[in-house]
């Protein structure tokens, strides 16, 4: 079974960053892709940005390219959501997923373990 723990989330304002961790335990990190979704309120869970089990390839969603970066250290068992220049629509509940599955995979039905999510509010 694998354990996903978010942390990192908070109240900023319009133009700050914020880094999100997603910590894993209960098998080893390095054999599972990992991705980041968001939630906000009245809104359907969305792909935010996904990275590959090496780190090699990563990708995004149209908003988060240019500003959001993902990474991995697969020796600490955490993956990472650095998120810069944020903006009021930025605003939801962040979960760090894993998928079993290779490839691009940027639909939340693609993915097997879920962490509890993180709050991050950005004000303007």
């Amino acid at each position: 079974q694998v354990q996903l723990v978010e942390s990192g989330g908070g109240l900023v304002q319009a133009g700050d960053s914020l880094r999100l961790t997603c910590t894993v335990s209960g098998r080893t990190l390095g054999t599972l892709p990992m991705g980041w979704f968001r939630q906000a309120p009245g809104k359907e869970r969305e792909f935010v940005a996904a990275i590959t089990w090496t780190g090699s390839s990563t990708y995004y969603s149209d908003s988060a390219e240019g500003r959001f970066t993902i990474s991995r250290d697969n020796a600490k068992g955490t993956v990472y959501l650095q998120m810069n220049n944020l903006k009021p629509e930025d605003t939801a509940v962040y979960y760090c997923a894993a998928t079993p599955f290779g490839g691009r995979r940027s639909q939340a039905n693609d993915y097997t373990y879920w962490g509890q999510g993180t709050q991050v509010t950005i004000s303007s």
